[in-house]
């Protein structure tokens, strides 16, 4: 559903629309987790016909790889959140994103919220380039509020209920963000309430601008950012 989302708000507005379906190797961090990441293509390719889209790229890697790309390389001030805990993974995406849109000409690229930094990333890098306009498409929750990725398909019931329970959680911590002045010592606290209650590991938990992603002071125009395991399942977030 959230990548359906994406396709109707182009429909909405465009005459054509076109699909990529690339899992892209060079962004995974461990050859365990490219191998069972979710994949159904004939699914996929099904529903597609279904929303009645009007093309598919579906290339294999070495397709991808054998055409000429810039390599990135990330300012320090962008490695945070996730670039700073998985090495070379934006890197990766900015990478093939180059490919896609030098060979693709769009002249609108719809993505969603829940990557945010993926968003703001390419946005920042790539949206000038290529005079693409990056439209950015609301997260889409299931009924317990949990952000809907294809990880999802790799946890137990269970765990989602635990995601939904840290979701109201999450929406709990930013409303009470602005009655603390060290808001970074009150998300530390908050951090480790999670980690011992739901035993989970979490990457980080920060409040940052939306505009430039730096560390935020405010909750205006501010985002609580999310990366945690749930049975070695690594799921991100924002609100």
């Amino acid at each position: 559903p959230g990548h359906i989302s994406l396709i109707k708000a182009s429909q909405n507005k465009k005459n054509k629309t076109i699909v990529s379906i690339f899992i892209n190797p060079t962004q995974f961090n461990s050859i365990r987790d490219f191998k069972n990441y979710p994949r159904n293509i004939n699914k996929d390719i099904t529903l597609l016909k279904k929303l009645k889209v009007d093309y598919l790229f579906l290339p294999k890697a070495k397709d991808i790889y054998k055409l000429k790309s810039q390599n990135f390389i990330l300012k320090k001030k962008d490695n945070i959140l996730c670039a700073n805990i998985r090495n070379g993974h934006f890197e990766g995406v900015l990478k093939v994103m180059n490919i896609l849109m030098t060979n693709i000409k769009s002249k609108d690229l719809y993505m969603g919220e829940k990557d945010y930094q993926q968003l703001y990333l390419i946005k920042k890098l790539l949206e000038k380039k290529y005079k693409t306009k990056v439209i950015s498409c609301k997260t889409i929750r299931d009924k317990n509020k949990v952000a809907l990725s294809s990880r999802n398909f790799l946890l137990k019931k269970s765990n989602l209920v635990i995601a939904g329970i840290i979701y109201k959680k999450l929406e709990n911590i930013k409303k009470n963000i602005k009655n603390h002045k060290h808001i970074s010592n009150f998300l530390e606290i908050k951090k480790k309430e999670l980690k011992n209650k739901y035993k989970i590991k979490i990457d980080y938990l920060e409040l940052r601008n939306i505009n430039n992603l730096k560390i935020s002071n405010i909750n205006k125009n501010s985002r609580l950012f999310i990366a945690y395991y749930l049975s070695n399942v690594r799921l991100i977030d924002n609100i």
